[in-house]
């Protein structure tokens, strides 16, 4: 994580969505469009892979309540539901746009966006089609995660709703090809292990590939089961034990930190040093969401993971994108400046990437490339 191949002084050349050269010169016989970093710093487009960028309505007296003294409990989950289910999903669409603009404009070109605030069969589909017509819609490459498993719904018991989740929703998602993976809030207060557990061997059995919220509220054991399960990546884990690294370290699973929620629960950072002695592959994301995290911009993320995490800057960097493309399982193609992968790039008003956590706060980005095409500029 912390050896970047750095190139200096060069050209790149992508035709059409792929890099196909990096040199000191390339031949533009034939090129269409020249830009000039005039000095600046390119990058892999930032990939940002947790997120629950669609929902309804904001939650700032919860946010505010909370840094009096109120503590988390997870029932602001539910308060997101009661709005999204008065509310259509065109509207949906609409309120989401502008906070994935805004992802766009701070460099984020690969975003993966999480229902949950559903928790009925009905807003759970709502929510995923919402998702699908973003895609469609924005230039960036979106990542659907179906998560009904997120709290549990008041009007309906525990065993009958997980019993929905399996029957209903599942079956429903694949169907529809709503979702490429399958999510569970593994926590105190939220679902035991045993519930996760059946809930993501029948999502793996419908297709799906899969993901965990672990050990966020405290060590239930959630990273033991991700391991366990061979998931492809395990998010928050800010109480995740010895124990727990080294068992995801042994089943190759990427651990997502999302430091931007620690900052705003004004809690404890997940042990990132140590995930790294360890061998682990950090990867970092935003939890871009309206209750634990109203954080979108990834330079927030990296400036965090370096300053309260331990995280040099080139570790920080690598888990914003190559380790950051593994948790989305899409490391063949974006992720890093190589021949033939996708041309997601972006182009820093920067001397050197060093500065990055140093202008914390700031958004560095002049330029958006995605897929080839310039698809953003700063005034």
């Amino acid at each position: 994580m912390n050896d970047l191949t750095i190139y200096e002084g060069v050209e790149l050349l992508a035709n059409g969505e792929r890099i196909t050269e990096i040199a000191a010169r390339i031949d533009r016989a034939g090129v269409d469009q020249t830009i000039d970093a005039r000095g600046g710093v390119v990058l892999p487009g930032l990939v940002d892979p947790h997120t629950h960028a669609v929902f309804a309505d904001t939650r700032e007296e919860e946010f505010l309540a909370r840094l009096q003294g109120n503590p988390y409990d997870g029932g602001g989950i539910l308060a997101s539901a009661r709005a999204v289910a008065t509310t259509s999903e065109e509207d949906l669409v609409e309120g989401a746009l502008p906070y994935l603009q805004r992802m766009l404009a701070c460099g984020t070109t690969t975003v993966e966006i999480k229902s949950g605030y559903g928790l009925s069969l009905e807003n759970e589909i709502k929510l995923l089609v919402a998702i699908r017509q973003l895609k469609k819609t924005v230039p960036m490459r979106v990542v659907p995660t179906f998560l009904g498993a997120h709290a549990f719904p008041k009007e309906i018991g525990r065993g009958d709703y997980i019993s929905s989740i399996i029957t209903e929703m599942i079956p429903t998602v694949r169907r529809r090809r709503l979702a490429q993976f399958c999510d569970v809030f593994c926590d105190r207060g939220f679902y035991t292990r045993a519930e996760a557990r059946t809930i993501l061997r029948a999502a793996r059995g419908a297709g799906l590939r899969l993901k965990l919220h672990a050990d966020e509220l405290a060590d239930v054991g959630g990273a033991e089961l991700a391991a366990e399960l061979e998931v492809t990546s395990a998010d928050h884990l800010l109480k995740v034990s010895e124990k727990g690294m080294k068992r995801l370290k042994e089943a190759g699973v990427i651990p997502v930190l999302l430091p931007g929620t620690a900052f705003n629960l004004t809690s404890n950072y997940a042990p990132a040093r140590r995930m790294i002695e360890l061998g682990l592959p950090v990867a970092l994301a935003s939890d871009f969401n309206p209750g634990t995290c109203p954080i979108y911009s990834m330079w927030i993320v990296i400036g965090l993971a370096v300053i309260k995490m331990g995280l040099s800057v080139e570790e920080a960097i690598t888990a914003a994108t190559l380790n950051a493309a593994c948790a989305l399982e899409l490391s063949e193609e974006i992720g890093s400046l190589e021949k033939g992968k996708a041309a997601d790039l972006i182009l820093l008003d920067l001397e050197s990437y060093r500065q990055i956590p140093y202008f914390f706060g700031h958004n560095p980005v002049r330029m958006v490339i995605q897929g080839g095409k310039v698809v953003y500029e700063s005034a």
